[in-house]
């Protein structure tokens, strides 16, 4: 379970994230939704440990994010992610994989990293420089360096944003396949369609503020969650 309490960011004084309280039930794809610069980012690194919050506590299968067990536990795709773009696809989750799993054979590694990335649908583009790969590819490959590992929990910073309408069914696809082996999914978007079809639950936040947390189809309540999220942070004004 990923379980947030009252944390608080600040940045000189302003406060960035404000008072949040929410816990996410093992198995369960969360929708953390907002508008650019809601706060969504700042939440994730410090769910995952790249941030220390102000204030708060934040509990990840009942460990500190930024323990070392804790952070084996932890896949993390974030907004944009970098490449070493001389590497290939596998030389790249080769080396990711490599410090996640330091004490794992190197043939293991090997094994998992070709396994990764025909899952992602990379296998034939493996050996290929990342500089070569399209837009799509690298998110496939951003996706597949927070699963190599296996961790149970997924945290993914606007995935789909930049992706066309096929890039987008294909890493929803991947999201929903990792629900069922049992994985916990927090996925941060600001692309409302996207979250309505796969979000078990959702959070709203609006300048910092957590303004619903429940289930997705409460939230909507007949409508659009698109619509449904403008009415509320409208409200807001």
């Amino acid at each position: 379970m990923i379980e947030v309490k009252n944390i608080h960011k600040e940045y000189g004084g302003f406060s960035v994230v404000d008072d949040l309280t929410f816990s996410i039930p093992q198995g369960h794809i969360f929708g953390f939704l907002g508008a650019n610069g809601a706060g969504k980012t700042t939440t994730l690194k410090m769910l995952t440990g790249l941030l220390t919050p102000t204030s708060g506590e934040i509990k990840i299968k009942g460990g500190h994010p930024a323990d070392t067990d804790t952070r084996k536990l932890i896949g993390f795709l974030p907004e944009t992610p970098s490449f070493y773009e001389y590497l290939t696809g596998f030389e790249f989750l080769e080396l990711c994989a490599s410090l996640s799993l330091a004490s794992t054979p190197s043939d293991e590694i090997k094994k998992l990293c070709n396994t990764t990335l025909k899952e992602m649908g990379l296998e034939d583009a493996k050996d290929r420089p990342i500089r070569t790969y399209s837009k799509g590819m690298r998110q496939r490959l951003g996706f597949a360096q927070a699963i190599v590992h296996d961790p149970e929990y997924i945290f993914l910073d606007e995935p789909l944003d930049g992706l066309d309408p096929l890039g987008r069914k294909s890493l929803k696809d991947l999201v929903k396949k990792k629900k069922r082996e049992g994985k916990t999914i927090f996925f941060s978007s600001h692309i409302l369609f996207d979250a309505e079809e796969i979000c078990d639950e959702v959070g709203i936040i609006h300048h910092g503020k957590l303004l619903y947390f429940g289930p997705t189809q409460e939230f909507c309540n007949g409508k659009p969650l698109e619509e449904r999220f403008v009415e509320m942070v409208e409200k807001q004004a």
